[in-house]
């Protein structure tokens, strides 16, 4: 994605109506997160793929795991600001850990399809999923989601003003 929030759109989309099995807040930071590493490259000029290896499922799954770990132990702060957007809930590390994984995942393949320089099966070094869906269609369905992430939470927070669910 040329625009990271777009991201968003998708992980709103299925983590509001789906709280029960997803953390929304970890849904949220995990399916932007990857795009630390494009910045970096960007920010620090580096002669480095702007999609390097952390736009691989191996990259990935570590970034997964890295972020359960941290979202986890300070979920009091991520708890915190969840509570002003209204959308607290409470969750396990098991939970937690397969949203990452989910967030993460859907970036990368989000990705895959637009950019030539994505490995995602690395150490494979092609890309099988370059091109089997126009850049056109995934911009659309991000922007749909988008939209649609929105109104769902609205709809979250209308409905359920203290959204604390048991795991």
């Amino acid at each position: 994605m040329p625009f990271t929030p777009f991201h968003l759109g998708p992980a709103a989309t299925i983590g509001f109506p789906l709280r029960k099995y997803f953390d929304v807040v970890t849904l949220l930071i995990a399916s932007v997160i990857v795009d630390l590493e494009p910045l970096a490259v960007i920010m620090f000029n580096l002669n480095y793929p702007l999609h390097g290896f952390f736009h691989t499922f191996i990259g990935g799954s570590i970034m997964a795991i890295v972020l359960s770990i941290i979202i986890y132990r300070w979920n009091w702060f991520f708890q915190e600001i969840a509570k002003i957007f209204r959308i607290s809930q409470d969750s396990s590390f098991r939970k937690i850990i397969f949203t990452s994984f989910v967030g993460v995942y859907s970036h990368i393949l989000l990705d895959a399809p637009l950019y030539t320089d994505i490995r995602p099966f690395y150490p494979v070094m092609v890309n099988p999923l370059y091109g089997i869906v126009s850049a056109s269609t995934i911009y659309m369905f991000c922007e749909i989601t988008i939209l649609t992430g929105l109104l769902l939470y609205i709809i979250t927070i209308t409905s359920f003003p203290a959204v604390h669910e048991d795991v």
